[in-house]
């Protein structure tokens, strides 16, 4: 495993922060409530999602956000919220920090850091019964493929369109924004859709729950980095500290790792936790 450097590096695209492993103390506010609250969204396994029999979350977030809380010496009260809430319920107080799996890209820069945890990759898939006709990526110029609207990913798939669609004289891609991915697989099930875009650490999941329906077309078609985003406010920074410090702690001590490779996602897992580290 890399080690952290020593100092914090500025770029253009904005201040990147490699984490200590020494402990940082998290605002007295929360030490003296005994909890941290976080949001989450249970609509993306394996990250958040419910166990259907029993309606109780889990998820690789769930178990790292319970880990970090103990770590830090805390509880975790879970507050489910929809996606496109989340940074606003960080910005009025009502959490402490979101975990849902949340792209660091810029433009959400603008209000929160992110302590980066995990890589993923806007992946495009198929249904099997349509795999004879869509072999490679840019099999889908010209076709419908759809992407939760609340993500990052309708703009990828249109910005890989022109680069590879449009750039060689072929048909762009028809990119339809979904109501989140659980409606993309269902309009892809129902061949609304020629092909869906999900992060790659969720289609393997897919993949084992629902044999024989999806697959996989090409390698992923960007990298991005997913973070735990908190307020830019003093303490905000500090809270962003607390929480990027225990995520060190729980990498050296094989802790991480072990929650990412319980989810088959060991892959997924980042060598070093950082600040704003998204492209």
């Amino acid at each position: 495993m890399k080690q952290p450097l020593a100092a914090a590096l500025v770029l253009s695209a904005g201040l990147i922060t490699a984490v200590p492993a020494v402990a940082q103390e998290l605002p007295a506010r929360i030490k003296e409530a005994g909890r941290i609250v976080a949001a989450t969204n249970p609509n993306y396994a394996p990250i958040v999602y419910k166990d259907p029999a029993t309606n109780v979350l889990q998820g690789l977030d769930i178990d790292l956000g319970t880990a970090i809380a103990e770590e830090l010496g805390v509880e975790i009260e879970w507050q489910e919220t929809e996606f496109v809430q989340m940074l606003p319920s960080l910005q009025t107080g009502r959490v402490d920090i979101a975990l849902a799996g949340m792209s660091d890209i810029a433009s959400r820069r603008d209000t929160v850091d992110f302590v980066d945890y995990m890589s993923s990759g806007a992946q495009f898939y198929t249904l099997t019964q349509l795999a004879g006709s869509i072999k490679e990526p840019t099999d889908l110029c010209g076709k419908r493929v759809g992407a939760s609207r609340n993500t990052n990913w309708p703009s990828d798939i249109t910005a890989w369109s022109e680069a590879n669609c449009v750039a060689a004289g072929l048909e762009p891609i028809d990119v339809v924004g979904t109501e989140g991915s659980v409606d993309a697989r269902t309009q892809l099930r129902s061949q609304r859709l020629d092909a869906a875009v999900q992060g790659n650490e969720t289609l393997p999941y897919f993949q084992k729950l629902e044999p024989d329906t999806y697959v996989l077309i090409g390698a992923p078609i960007t990298r991005t980095l997913a973070g735990i985003p908190t307020v830019k406010t003093e303490e905000g920074e500090q809270i962003r500290d607390a929480v990027a410090g225990a995520l060190k702690r729980l990498q050296d001590s094989g802790r991480y790792q072990e929650i990412f490779a319980s989810y088959g996602l060991a892959e997924n897992a980042v060598d070093d936790i950082q600040i704003n580290a998204g492209e």
